[in-house]
């Protein structure tokens, strides 16, 4: 006799009703099992670089991780040495100051710093601005913590960035956060001051924190530029960082945030009692992969230009339209008109050519025309993903 199944008669929290799991989580289920059917799936899809870190960086870790004494908890601000090593980096690279010692907060990778902003500033019922298109991870986790999620529109005839008239007259008396993404993922628009500066004003005087998320600023970008390089910013703006896209470490699960001392302080307060300090052996390493020259950040954007290049192929076979000046590890295009809808082609070039594209929709309705193509991909594999493409088209 069979049994019954004891978890039928339990129910999951509230807060999961409003969110569905992760797209890429539920999608790459599919493509192990096309894989596994021996069919052989090239993923254009994800964004994890699959170039190394540079020698010194794995050279580091290796010989840090032999000191006997660097197995144990470290503190939960991260080690002087990797602090020092983000505030140099500011410096060098944004001409941004940054104190050490309470302006900077390393991170188990920038997901785990929109949770802990979030629990650190938002009550719930309190409201969120989510760009559309955006990071699926805004509006999920915001959900998930009781936040309202409000949209604002990013839209190609803005060139993506935000519509300052449209939000000046919004009702945002309980907007405490806006979420900000540039250089922006998907659609590759670049960072300029000029935004910077209008977002800055913008949220002194409405009374909203900022936080503009900012892994892409190195990726076949000539000027990284950071919105904490505004007067004033820090003071009401927060920072995210990231190593996996501008040192190739998406594994390693290494980021940071940068703000006032007093925000710094609010969000250890959550993380403290959520996660524990990163293996020191990898905090040395990522304070290594931070000096890294000119020179090696040209030699991962040469990989770059390149795979652009056979991505901008592929868009041109599919019809699809994009824009030149794009920045980051993606290529964003506009489907045909003859597309009725984004899924109708990336699931016949899943399908038939069993290469694997993203649907514009799961970044928000403004995305709904669009793909995204991931340059995380060797040469060879795109080179082979335009061929089945163009033999179906």
């Amino acid at each position: 006799m069979q049994k019954e199944n004891q978890a039928c008669k339990f129910a999951p929290a509230d807060r999961l009703l409003g969110v569905s799991e992760y797209y890429f989580s539920k999608k790459l289920k599919e493509v192990a099992q096309m894989n596994a059917e021996g069919k052989n799936v090239i993923s254009l899809g994800i964004g994890s670089p699959d170039m190394p870190p540079s020698e010194d960086t794995i050279k580091t870790l290796c010989n840090s991780a032999w000191d006997t004494n660097g197995h144990g908890y470290q503190p939960y601000v991260g080690i002087p040495e990797l602090r020092k090593a983000f505030a140099g980096w500011y410096h060098k690279w944004y001409d941004v100051e940054l104190n050490p010692e309470t302006e900077i907060q390393p991170l188990i990778g920038s997901k785990e710093g929109i949770l802990h902003v979030t629990l650190a500033f938002i009550n719930p019922g309190e409201q969120v601005l989510v760009p559309n298109p955006g990071y699926p991870t805004y509006t999920s986790l915001s959900k998930i913590l009781g936040a309202d999620v409000i949209y604002y529109d990013l839209k190609e005839k803005n060139g993506w960035m935000p519509d300052f008239e449209t939000l000046e007259k919004m009702d945002l008396s309980r907007v405490k956060l806006m979420w900000t993404n540039y250089p922006n993922m998907p659609t590759g628009a670049n960072a300029t001051s000029e935004l910077y500066e209008k977002l800055v004003d913008f949220a002194r005087r409405k009374g909203i924190i900022i936080v503009n998320d900012n892994p892409y600023s190195f990726i076949l970008n000539e000027k990284p530029l950071s919105i904490l390089s505004v007067a004033g910013a820090k003071d009401c703006c927060i920072e995210f960082n990231s190593m996996s896209k501008s040192h190739n470490m998406p594994g390693w699960r290494i980021g940071m945030l940068a703000s006032n001392a007093q925000f710094v302080q609010w969000i250890l307060k959550v993380k403290s009692n959520i996660d524990s300090g990163m293996f020191r052996a990898m905090q040395l390493a990522a304070a290594k992969a931070l000096e890294a020259e000119e020179d090696w950040y040209e030699g991962n954007n040469k990989n770059y230009r390149n795979r652009r290049l056979l991505a901008g192929k592929i868009m041109d076979t599919l019809g699809c339209k994009y824009d030149e000046k794009q920045v980051g590890m993606f290529l964003w295009g506009k489907i045909p008109n003859s597309c009725t809808e984004v899924e109708e082609l990336t699931e016949k070039v899943l399908h038939q050519a069993r290469v694997f594209i993203t649907p514009g929709f799961i970044f928000g309705s403004n995305g709904a025309r669009f793909i995204r193509i991931s340059l995380c991909c060797k040469e060879d594999k795109l080179a082979e993903a335009l061929k089945r493409i163009e033999a179906i088209v």
